[in-house]
């Protein structure tokens, strides 16, 4: 091997270890930083403890926290302008308190601050089989089915079932007007939905006149069928139509006939009568006429 490479070899080898060393002392002679440096905090209004639906809060629900990095949208540094809120979605404890998830202020607590602008709420009596056997708590979507006697219309029908209102949210089941997270079944009278004002007018004549059912469905399911409804007619004779007279008899449902055109007869041969024979018969000064018809006229 050629001793010039060998020498370059073991000097870049004697120079590598030179700086490896100078670097090793630089780095254990430089000050060490804290690895937990706290960082830049600010001091916001969190929950002191878990503030449930419609809650108004008080003095001792909130107080002031250090919040590591942006204070989000809607934080204040105010406990006092907070008071006297209403708590309109479930705020934890040590959460900040926003103003997204509190009332208007001047609006107060309770079931009322539920109720989005421009909706009412409307009460809808039910048993335990028209209330979903109890599953309808609040939060969930159902659909609005009325039956009863239409007011015209062929009574032969006889009760008539259509959807009145579909993808109705629930404000409240009962007196309870929280969303159970685990669902709970509870068996209640009266469960409140949230409408427009002309659905309300609607929904409390036919609460008043008709039998209610809610049929439950799923939140995210927006879609709206369009069903023409159904009547006991219909369950005994399918072949019975919404909106039309039912069969009395096991004939078909008459419909009208359309006009049949006048029939206009080919002409006919023109039969001529004939002139009748006159025969002239003179006696003396009396002089008269004799008429004879032809075979195939009338003699006179």
């Amino acid at each position: 091997m050629n001793k010039r490479f060998v020498g370059v070899l073991i000097f870049a080898a004697v120079v590598a270890l030179a700086m490896s060393a100078l670097l090793y002392r630089v780095l254990v002679n430089r000050p060490q930083q804290s690895a937990t440096a706290p960082a830049a905090t600010t001091k916001i209004v969190v929950a002191a403890k878990d503030l449930d639906v419609g809650q108004v809060i008080k003095e001792e629900d909130v107080k002031l926290a250090d919040w590591a990095g942006i204070p989000p949208d809607g934080s204040t540094i105010h406990p006092e302008e907070l008071k006297g809120r209403g708590v309109i979605t479930p705020i934890m404890a040590k959460e900040p308190v926003i103003e997204k998830r509190l009332a208007p202020k001047g609006a107060g607590g309770g079931f009322s601050v539920l109720i989005p602008p421009g909706l009412r709420a409307v009460p809808l009596r039910v048993n335990e089989v028209a209330g979903v056997a109890g599953f309808v708590v609040a939060g969930m979507h159902v659909d609005v089915l009325i039956s009863g006697n239409a007011p015209t219309g062929d009574n032969r029908l006889g009760t008539v079932t259509k959807t009145l209102l579909q993808d109705v949210t629930v404000l409240s089941a009962g007196q309870d007007f929280k969303k159970d997270p685990e669902g709970k079944p509870i068996v209640v009278q009266v469960i409140t939905v949230l409408a427009t004002p002309e659905q309300a007018e609607v929904l409390s004549l036919a609460s008043a006149q008709t039998s209610v059912q809610l049929s439950l469905r799923n939140p995210l399911d927006k879609a709206v069928a369009k069903t023409p409804g159904t009547a006991l007619a219909r369950l005994f004779d399918n072949r019975v139509k919404m909106g039309a007279q039912a069969p009395s008899d096991d004939s078909e449902v008459p419909r009208p006939r359309a006009a049949r055109p006048a029939v206009i007869p080919a002409s006919l041969p023109v039969v001529r009568k004939e002139p009748a024979f006159v025969m002239e018969i003179i006696s003396g000064t009396n002089k008269k006429e004799a008429k004879f018809e032809t075979a195939s006229g009338e003699g006179k």
